[in-house]
């Protein structure tokens, strides 16, 4: 479509009222996805782009026009964030596919530019590409509290006269300036000028060339119709061996070129009235933070105070949930009749409930301490000082952001990978980040840990539970690492690896969006993590309750007898304890426990610990639903918390505790290194495109957790 087609066809859409397609697009950090938020609230819904698993965000816009006063739909999509339009990775080629394609349905009537006002130089190199595209374009300068306070003065008429496009202020996270780029715009509905390229494009190319490539490519612009050709050679060998010569060095040109334009411009409307403040912070913070030792100090003591705070934030809202559990469950016993449903809802619904409820405090404080590090600017310095380290296994930093999103959860930090413009790398990254321990891991660790360790042990000032959850989550790390290194010689290449990533100033978390997170993130937990752990919950209550052939029948014809012939409580209740105890060996679960235990009894494991094997195949954190259902299942008398009961277990022939420190210490190996989760397997098929390396991941991480835990069991029994 040419250039004046598309203001006419825009301007056609404005008179009928019809559905505007408006594109937010900018560099990381300019706070684009804000101000995606507040344009359109509640308004949204995620996806994928068709054929690539990259985040798709649409949501709708309503204003209302402000002469004719009619409301407008505007659907907003929020693009990901790009440097620049010669992609570099999956992240940036999505964006340059949308703008650049006319078929493709997101194709944007109108782009809305997102440049941080306080970084006005280095987001303007996007914003002059976009502009150069020939395409009806708004300027927002966010952040414009943030340039104020630092003495930025931005000459915003003048600016607009520059660029020749419209600019508009505004301050995206207290929803400052919102309805000023609503109205906005409409200014494309009015007297709309054609643009001048803003960059002389014949310095870049051959003349003749770029008006021959215009004439077949037909794009918007001469700089359009040359990004879209040059983006066709990387796919197309054929064009590639005509086309080269031509292109050669077009990129650094066009860089060096726009970087002299952006310099006119900030000279003619940036006034700069004091020194940057949150500069001067940020170079003061980052002398420490990014330096070469202290760097890595300071995040090893971020983990741990973390971790420390899990546990202790967490103790008293967990015990509270708990003891809520076992009086509901003590209640719906005392007032419903003993029959099939009573079992079912406090021996199946109940109990796999409390495996899921419980554990809500200490995911929402892991969910909420990673959304202050990244709000604060902070996870852009890890991976700028863990840079160094990545390289010499074969990464670099940009792998570091999906690896430390991996200790939240597995599947979106591998969907993050797609911003690793370097195929190996990209793949390594896949392939070694569910090593990390992620939040599913969090209520089995937190179990196990609560077993091994007395509440009130502590080395120091510290607790002891706290120091040992952080080692696992730092364990994490250094395997991934190792495993890396042994991907490096194992995965051969050729392409090349750089690094670049801008590090936003600091600023204080906004209380409004941690929270939010947290909520969101815990909703997630619930809703589907939670779905899984209650339907194998129910499973499992039935595989518990009842055997095959006539088994269960004897066993409740033998201890009904001797029950009724006693007279002492506490004989009775320990004749109904064994009873208990006797039909979870003889049912389906404990036929099938039995079958693997032979496997597993080098671990240190039992058949109950078997069973929560093959359950948490779908979900890590099935572990404790799946204990809880068991030993519910097993005493149906006693009131204590899962955690209680598994502390009491003993081996009925030995009579020693099963969950010993050995036992639970191989548990926590197992657990730390097992491929436990088929939403990771089915997120990696997706992303790799192949069964192949999921296979491969399933089978070297199984390897590498029996391994583990056969060798700690042994030096520890």
């Amino acid at each position: 479509m040419s250039h004046d087609n598309l203001f006419i066809t825009l301007q056609q859409k404005f008179t009928l009222a019809q559905q505007v397609k408006v594109a937010l697009i900018g560099n990381p950090n300019c706070g684009k996805s804000t101000l995606f938020n507040a344009l359109t609230g509640l308004h949204q819904k995620t996806g994928n782009y068709p054929g690539v698993t990259v985040d798709k965000k649409i949501g709708i816009c309503k204003a209302l026009h402000p002469k004719t006063k009619q409301i407008h739909s505007f659907r907003l999509i929020d693009l990901p964030g790009t440097y620049s339009l010669f992609p570099k990775s999956l992240d940036e080629q999505v964006s340059f596919d949308v703008l650049m394609d006319e078929t493709n349905t997101d194709y944007p009537d109108i782009i809305l530019i997102v440049v941080d006002a306080s970084n006005l130089k280095r987001h303007l190199v996007l914003a002059t590409q976009l502009i150069d595209l020939g395409r009806p374009c708004i300027l927002v300068l966010n952040m414009i509290d943030a340039a104020t306070e630092n003495g930025i003065e931005i000459d915003v008429t003048k600016l607009a006269e520059l660029v020749q496009v419209p600019v508009v202020s505004c301050n995206a996270r207290y929803s400052e300036g919102i309805e000023e780029v609503k109205k906005s715009l409409f200014t494309f509905a009015q007297d709309i000028k054609p643009q001048q390229s803003l960059i002389n494009i014949q310095a870049i190319v051959n003349k003749n060339y770029a008006d021959s490539v215009h004439r077949s490519v037909n794009q918007t612009s001469i700089y359009a119709s040359l990004l879209n050709q040059r983006n066709h050679l990387e796919k197309d060998e054929k064009l590639k061996e005509f086309n080269e010569k031509f292109f050669t060095g077009f990129e650094s040109r066009d860089m060096l070129f726009r970087f002299e334009k952006i310099k006119k411009i900030t000279l003619d409307c940036v006034n700069y009235t004091v020194a940057r403040k949150d500069l001067k912070t940020t170079d003061s913070l980052d002398n420490v933070i990014t330096h070469p030792f202290w760097g890595f100090i300071i995040f090893i003591g971020v983990l741990f105070l973390i971790f420390q705070s899990i546990f202790y934030l967490a103790e008293f809202p967990m015990q509270w949930i708990e003891m809520g559990f076992s009086f509901i469950t003590q209640k719906t016993r005392q007032y419903l009749p003993d029959n099939f449903f009573t079992s079912l809802l406090t021996n199946g619904i109940l109990a796999g409930l409390s495996g899921i409820v419980v554990f809500i405090p200490q995911i929402a404080l892991l969910f909420g301490f990673i959304s202050l590090l990244e709000d604060s600017g902070y996870m852009a310095r890890v991976s700028f000082i863990m840079d160094k380290l990545m390289r010499k296994v074969g990464l670099n930093g940009r792998s570091v952001i999906p690896l430390i999103s991996g200790m939240a959860c597995a599947v979106p930090a591998i969907m993050s990978t797609r911003t690793i413009s370097n195929k190996k790398e990209r793949l390594v990254t896949i392939l070694i980040t569910p090593l990390m321990s992620c939040s599913a891991r969090l209520p089995v660790f937190t179990l196990l840990i609560g077993i091994m360790i007395p509440s009130n042990y502590r080395f120091g000032f510290f607790d002891v539970k706290g120091l040992l959850l952080t080692a696992l989550y730092l364990m994490g790390i250094v395997v991934a690492i190792g495993v890396a290194a042994i991907l490096k010689y194992v995965l051969k290449t050729k392409e090349r690896s750089f690094f670049m990533m801008e590090l936003p100033v600091y600023r204080i978390p906004q209380v409004k969006t941690v929270l939010l997170t947290m909520l969101d993130k815990v909703k997630v937990f619930l809703f589907d993590a939670g779905k899984v752990i209650m339907i194998i919950s129910i499973i499992l209550w039935f595989l518990t309750s009842y055997g095959p052939g006539s088994e269960f029948k004897r066993i409740d014809l033998e201890y009904t007898d001797a029950i009724r012939k006693t007279t002492s409580d506490s004989t009775k209740q320990k004749l109904t304890i064994a009873m208990e105890t006797q039909k979870l060996q003889s049912s389906y679960a404990g036929h099938l426990g039995k079958i693997i235990e032979p496997a597993i009894k080098p671990l240190g494991f039992d058949w109950k610990i078997g069973i929560s094997l093959i359950t948490s195949i779908a979900a890590r954190e099935v572990f404790v639903g799946t204990m809880a259902t068991l030993y519910q299942s097993g005493d149906k008398e006693d009131n204590l918390s899962i955690r209680q009961k598994m502390m009491q277990e003993k081996n009925p022939t030995t009579g020693k505790l099963v969950y010993n420190f050995a036992v639970c210490l191989s548990l926590l190996m197992f657990y730390a290194f097992a491929m436990q989760c088929m939403s990771t397997l089915a997120v990696v098929k997706r992303e790799t495109n192949s069964y192949k390396w999921p296979i491969i991941q399933f089978i070297y991480m199984s390897v590498l957790a029996y391994g583990a835990s056969l060798l700690v069991y042994q030096i520890f029994k």
